[in-house]
This record gives C-alpha cells, structure tokens and sequence, in this order.
C-alpha cells in the first residue's frame, strides 16, 4: 500500500461497533465491487482490476470455491489460474482493500454452490451441518487455505481487512451449530480481521452468528428491509454485501438486463445514507467449462457459462454504460485512496473477428470410448459421483454413457432417475431424447447418453444433486439390469489421447476438429455455432464451457491468453447435428434481453 495505506498503523482494523465503519480508527465507507479470480483469465487481473480502481471502488471482494481448489481429496490446486495468494497481493499492489469469502459454501452460480461433488459419494452426506463427514473435510480443505491466507491480513499488513462466514446460511439454516463451527474453524487458524454474515432480508436472523457484522443482500432498497436489519444491529454499520447489478442467465429463456439508470439511482441511494455497498458483480467474467450451477425450482432449469451478468464491466472486460454512470456518480465520494480524481480508464484490449475453423476431422463418440478411464460393470446403474474414476473421487462433470443389452421391446421409463437429460441409442443409433420411449423387439443393445447439465447451486435439495443415472430404469416395469458404464468428463488428459480421428459413417455424437489461425498476438474473440445444435467447445484442450441452439446465450467469449500465436487446436463434441463451421465474431451476442422483473 503506499500513500494513506502504508503509513497507516495496523492494530485495530476494520471495526464495526459505531454507526460507521472505522478502518484504524479513521471513518471509512466500503464501496466494493465483486470479481471473482476463476471468472477471469490470470492475464487479465491486473486489467479488470485497474478498470475496478478507475472506477472509483475501494475494496475487491471474491469467494473462494473449494470445488475447483480441492478437485480429489487428495488433490489440491492453488497455481496459475487458482492461485489465489497472487490475485490478493494484486489487489494489494493496486490499494485495493479486500473482502474474502472463503465459504467453504458460496453459491456464486456455481455447480453445487462451490461444493466439491465428491462430498456427495457418502450417501447419508448433509451439506452444510456438522454432519461428521462434511465437518472432516471441511477441515482438510481449510487447514490448507487458511493459512495460505493468513498473512494477508490487515493486521500482517495485507489488503484483507474483513471475512464473510459462509454465505446466506439463513435461507438454508438445517443446523444449528454449524455457523458457530465454521466461525471458530476460520479463527482458530489465525483469521483475526472482522467477521461478517451475509443474507436476503428476510433470512437475517437465522443466518447470523454472535461475533460477525450482519450484512443484507438485495437488488431493490426498500425502507423495510433496511429496517430489519437495524432493528437486529441498531448500534452498527448499516452494508449491503450484495447489490445485485443484474443477474444469471438460465438456458431456454432470455438475457436478463437492469437497466443502467436503476443500478446508478439505487446505488446513489445507499451512499446517500451513509451506508456501505459492495457491487455484485462489478465484472462477472465467465463460468468456464463445466461450472455453471442450476436452479432446482420450481423445476430444474440449468444456467449458460456466460456470467456477464449485466455487469458494469462486460463479460469481456468492455466499459458499458453502467460502468461510466458509476464512475461520474463514484467519482463524488473522495474516500477511494486520497487523491481527488480517479485514476485514468485502461484502454480496451482489441477483439478480432478470426477466419472461420473448418472441422474437417472428426471422432464419432463409440470409436471414443476406448480413450476413457474403464469402461465398469456393474449390476445396477451407479450415477456418476460414485464411479471408481479419478483416483476414486468420482466423476464430477460431463456425461456418463450407461449401456445394457436388451432381449425385448416395450416401454422404456425414467422414473426420474436420468440426471439431467438423456439422449436413447438402440444399437448406437440416435432414437430421441429420453421422455418415455417404446422399443422395437428384439436383442439390441441400448445406450443412454446421460449429461450433468449442472448441480444446484443454492436451496435445500443440496443433498440430492447426484448425477448421471441415480435409480432404476425400466422396460415394461422391470428394472434393467448388467451395465456398463463409460466416463466421459472430457479433461484435457482425455482429449490429448485422440491420435487418430477417424472419417466413420456415424457423425453424431461426436467430436469435431478443426483449426483456428492467430497471427502474432492473439486477441480477443468470440465462438459462435449457427447450424450446431447442443454441445461444449474446446480450445487447445481447454474447455470453454456448453452452447446449445436454444440460447439465449449465442457466443461463448474466447480471451486471447488462451490463443497461441499461429494453429489453435478447435475441438466440438456436438450431440446431434452441425455444419462444420466453427465461427469467431468480434462481439458477444448474450441473446435477446429483458429487463428483470
């Protein structure tokens, strides 16, 4: 910290038993902004960062997901893109304060709200409670995060001047000393900054615990959920944690926008008040590969990989118009690091419209299987977090291929046991998607195709977000029996093992290959896919994450780092039909938008 922060002492910290915040004594306003570490390529944290600064922020915020830190129980992953002690000292670097909230659950649109699935291999597992099996790997998980964290502390004089415990516990609240633990697992380790809750206005209560400041999460300010909140705390700082600058996207519906002139009103609002805010999200990035979570009601509905989220900053790191609204009504409050005029607005990264990749090879996904970690037998169908794949951990993401010969025709029925969709191959060929289907007779073999379409990410059917095949299916009432069974996560250990892509008379599903050329030094693009119906892309092993014809997302947002200069390998698994031309546009189209209600 230079200037103000580095000469400041560093006894007290952030305290939180005035009407105002004090940082060392000093009265101190948090206007924050989220952005999260593993939504953004490495090589643009400084530039989102320094877009934050110039906008007038004083504090970063992010959570931590354990799922992507702790993939295995024995694997733990905290470089490059993960390395979460270098994205801190950044923002330190930057005199940016910062709010961490290391869950151990997040939510955050994430699969499982941040929760690794191999938690969900115990079949008694209760998420969230001190049920002794979550409590244990809780403990694993933060005996190596924390310390990692400790000396980053304002006291240790780091940027971290305060940690959020869990998040929103009160919509779920199953347990009534689980805060408590997880409250004392965070201090016993050396966490000594100030402890905050956060939660919707109407779960204050429940979600709160002796010690931490109580903060609300909202997207409208109504007098009445302010007043709830003073009335629990009414000697203390008045936060909203969570102002929601837009939303999530769900697939099958539209883009939802806020539009600019509510954000700006309601945040001047706040400040008006004296209150302190923290913008969710000030840059949603991207949910890469397999991450994206779920909404479970009233049914299940799945969210793109697009985490936009009509962000002051775009997905891409573009300004918008919320960005400069925001900036011209920050630049009022001069708390942000002592100068009086904000820093100068980074110049935008240029975008390329590249030629189109023309997948001219390709692997049908039966001559793919040999290139999986088994296939397994079983009598019964086994869903995907107990498959004995990755060192035992299960399979996490992707598809699982569930195959059983049959010796009869008849119905054939889900019992709702497919999670979450399934395509229905007799003798490998395509038959529809699984609703309830009658077969031909005689002996064939069927094959379903089952997709993890993405885990709940919040609510109280955490528990049961096993995946793949998780009961009986039946033919003519009776359960099908003798099983094999194919992981199909599609790592980049997976798909580095494609040697030979084969011209078969079988295209789909399958994967489709093709090349993408960068000259010098790659920008930024857009993949688009008119003509392909349902799918996830791969880029140089990387997986960007799902496109499906439905929207409303239409491009997947392709950062430049992830390019190499000169042949880019483009990889498409593509369940049922294309027209092998992968495109590159030089904007993002999120689909048609409409405001949220």
């Amino acid at each position: 910290m230079s200037g103000r922060g580095r000469r400041m002492s560093r006894k007290v910290g952030l305290c939180a038993n005035t009407s105002q915040f004090t940082l060392e004594g000093e009265p101190f306003r948090i206007i924050g902004g989220s952005i999260h570490y593993f939504r953004v390529p490495r090589a643009y944290w400084r530039d989102r960062l320094m877009k934050m600064k110039a906008c007038g922020i004083n504090t970063l915020t992010t959570y931590v997901p354990w799922n992507l830190h702790q993939p295995e129980r024995e694997v733990f992953s905290f470089q490059t893109q993960l390395d979460l002690q270098a994205y801190i000292s950044l923002a330190a670097e930057m005199e940016l304060w910062v709010i961490l909230r290391p869950g151990p659950y997040i939510s955050s649109e994430l699969d499982l709200g941040g929760l690794p699935s191999w938690l969900l291999q115990d079949s008694s597992m209760r998420l969230r409670t001190t049920h002794p099996g979550f409590i244990q790997a809780v403990n694993t998980f933060f005996d190596k995060l924390i310390p990692k964290l400790v000396p980053l502390q304002f006291k240790k004089g780091g940027p971290i001047i305060a940690v959020q415990v869990e998040n929103e516990y009160g919509s779920f609240a199953k347990d009534q000393s689980y805060m408590l633990f997880i409250k004392e697992a965070l201090q016993s380790r050396g966490i000594s900054e100030l402890l905050l809750t956060s939660d919707k206005h109407k779960t204050l209560k429940s979600g709160g615990v002796d010690g931490a400041l109580r903060t609300v999460k909202l997207q409208k300010l109504n007098q009445r959920n302010i007043q709830e909140l003073t009335a629990i705390q009414p000697n203390n700082p008045t936060m909203v944690m969570d102002y929601w600058t837009g939303w999530y996207d769900i697939w099958g519906e539209l883009h939802h926008v806020l539009p600019p002139e509510d954000m700006v009103s309601t945040v001047r609002e706040i400040l008006r008040r004296g209150m302190s805010v923290n913008l969710y999200m000030f840059h949603g990035g991207s949910s890469f590969g397999f991450m994206s979570g779920a909404l479970a009601n009233p049914s299940y509905r799945a969210l793109v990989p697009s985490y936009d989220y009509d962000a002051p900053l775009s997905e891409s790191g573009e300004y918008t118009s919320k960005y400069h609204l925001l900036r011209d009504l920050l630049s009022r409050y001069k708390n942000t690091g002592g100068s009086d005029s904000l820093p100068d607005m980074p110049v935008l990264h240029y975008r390329e419209a590249y030629e189109p990749a023309i997948m001219y090879q390709h692997l049908s996904l039966w001559d793919a299987l040999s290139f999986t970690e088994g296939p397994f037998k079983s009598t019964k169908p086994v869903n995907m977090e107990n498959l004995p794949v990755n060192n035992r951990n299960g399979q996490s993401y992707g598809y699982t291929l569930y195959e059983t010969i049959i010796t009869r025709g008849g119905l054939l029925q889900s019992g709702d046991n497919v999670r979450d969709r399934a395509l229905v191959f007799v003798d490998r060929s395509y038959i529809g998607l699984f609703k309830h289907q009658s077969l031909e007779l005689g002996r064939r073999t069927l094959s379903l195709l089952v997709e993890n379409c993405g885990r709940v990410h919040q609510g109280r059917e955490l528990d049961k977000q096993r995946k793949g095949l998780v009961g009986d299916i039946l033919l003519n009432n009776i359960p099908l029996r003798d099983f094999t069974i194919y992981s199909l996560d599609m790592k980049p250990s997976f798909l580095d093992r494609f040697v030979d892509f084969i011209k078969s008379n079988t295209l789909f599903p399958g994967f489709f290959m093709g090349r993408l050329f960068a000259y010098g030094y790659p920008s930024d693009t857009f993949v688009k896919l008119p003509g392909w119906e349902k799918g996830v892309v791969f880029i140089n092993g990387l997986n960007l994450g799902r496109y499906w014809s439905i929207g409303p997302q239409q491009t997947l947002y392709l950062p430049g780092p992830f390019l190499n200069s000169g042949i880019n390998q483009v990889i498409v698994f593509e369940e049922q039909e294309g027209d092998f031309k992968v495109h590159f546009e030089d904007q993002a189209d999120l689909g048609m938008a409409a405001d949220i209600q």
